[in-house]
């Protein structure tokens, strides 16, 4: 298909938290116009599961808003990982979608660990619940026997969207690379696990992220406005998409860090090192099909258990009191992911009240200190670019400087994950050279609390 040059391309991104329809200016590369949903996840039957149909009501109409609005020109999707949608032989729904925190899948955990791939193959850890994709197909192949059967294509999530707007199936190489379990991030290939499942046949073919999948069916365009012709894009992880502009435009050796819900680092070029499974190490696959290292945790959602809603930004004498008191969070405010696994958090003096700025510096400086492991445990290199919202947290920023002894800079993109989603379609000269970290007359002081904070945790 010949490759349109569009002007506004209208981002699908759904995130575990929210589901967005964002409409970015490929000259700009800015958002011009954003719609958000909760994406809150039906509990059932057959098992909790993704609103998909609500979805898709609201992104239909919102496409159609923006449309008459500002014009759309084309659609990308960058989606979270950990999903797939099961089709049937008409490419309707087998099942509902399920959400990946469903701890059904540990149910059958011994017997889904005699079957998957190791490590060294996958580079995907074994992780709880449904976030390893091919434990999530394990157990519902087990849950419902006729599933398997009624099965006829497997779509990674990115492409359930792409599938919905165009009838194109595919797979791409950043969702299958995910810690599925699914795929082989050095070879590019599928794993024995895909035909160990009986799944081989029916997985849809794994694509580019930026090849265009296909342009919309008439009854989208009759429905929403759009052109015909409106290209969409394969579509990519949304960390991925997170990491894709710097790939286009960083040299030499880097890190990102994509914040949201979920913390991920990905570590580009850096030092050679092997990979900890316990540790929730993962190679994940960019959107060129490099594998790429990587570890997380769940610093948006640590973030919202300690807040509970009254975050405050901290004072000088709030980070003044911490630093001078050593007053810490210890690893793991959620303990089933990240580096520190089965952890149990606390706190090493008194415990700040919710709604202080004394609480809030605490915590930014605990997200910094597990992220500069993450950093660690990938053998990162360089520069680390700061996307999302923690990127707006200065104390969490200078903290994370401190703690790496290396340049800390903040992406100047208004949201990571759809401008690199958009940049599929090209354009990547227009974007924004992310932004240094000043001077910070506290970072002695940091850097003597982070190494405190790391013997601490020994």
């Amino acid at each position: 298909m010949t490759r349109t040059v569009p002007h506004h391309i209208a981002v699908i991104d759904i995130g575990k938290t929210n589901a967005k329809l964002a409409l970015v200016d490929r000259s700009t590369l800015t958002e011009i116009a954003v719609v958000t949903r909760p994406n809150t996840v039906l509990q059932g039957p057959p098992w909790p599961h993704f609103d998909l149909e609500g979805h898709w009501a609201f992104l239909l109409d919102a496409l159609g808003k923006f449309h008459r609005a500002h014009r759309v020109d084309a659609i990308s999707v960058t989606t979270h990982g950990a999903c797939a949608v099961l089709l049937d032989a008409n490419e309707k729904l087998a099942a509902p979608c399920l959400d990946y925190e469903h701890i059904g899948p540990n149910e059958v955990a011994d017997l889904y660990d005699t079957i998957r791939p190791p490590f060294a193959q996958t580079g995907s850890p074994r992780l709880s619940g449904g976030l390893n994709l091919g434990a999530q197909l394990h157990w519902q192949f087990h849950q419902d026997p006729s599933l398997r059967k009624r099965t006829a294509h497997i779509v990674t999530y990115p492409q359930y969207w792409g599938h919905r707007l165009t009838g194109a199936l595919a797979c791409d190489v950043t969702s299958i690379g995910c810690h599925t379990d699914l795929w082989c991030p050095n070879t590019g290939t599928f794993s024995d696990l895909a035909k160990t499942l009986g799944i081989a046949d029916k997985l849809a073919p794994v694509r580019k992220s930026n090849d265009i999948l296909g342009v919309i069916l008439p009854e989208i365009a009759q429905s929403t406005g759009l052109p015909k012709d409106t290209p969409v894009a394969v579509g990519i992880h949304d960390s991925n998409a997170s990491l894709y502009p710097h790939i286009l435009s960083q040299k030499g050796p880097f890190s990102v860090v994509s914040s949201g819900t979920w913390v991920i680092v990905m570590t580009v070029d850096g030092q050679a090192q092997v990979l900890d499974p316990a540790r929730d190490t993962v190679m994940n696959v960019n959107a060129l099909g490099h594998p790429v290292p990587s570890a997380r945790f769940m610093g948006g959602r640590e973030y919202e258990i300690i807040q509970a809603g009254q975050g405050i930004d901290p004072a000088p004498e709030d980070v003044a009191h911490v630093l001078a008191n050593s007053l810490m969070i210890l690893p793991a405010i959620e303990p089933l992911t990240g580096p520190f696994q089965n952890h149990t958090m606390r706190w090493t003096g008194q415990k700040p009240a919710k709604g202080t700025g004394i609480r809030s510096a605490a915590l930014s400086f605990y997200l910094a200190m597990m992220t500069s492991t993450c950093l660690e445990l990938t053998a990162a290199d360089g520069p680390t670019i700061v996307e999302g919202p923690f990127a707006r947290n200065m104390q969490f920023m200078t903290m994370l400087s401190a703690a790496t002894q290396r340049p800390v800079l903040q992406s100047q993109g208004a949201t990571g994950t759809s401008i690199g989603a958009a940049l599929l379609f090209g354009n990547e000269s227009s974007l924004p050279a992310p932004k240094a970290v000043g001077f910070d007359a506290k970072a002695h002081a940091k850097a003597n609390y982070a190494a405190q904070w790391r013997r601490k945790c020994i």
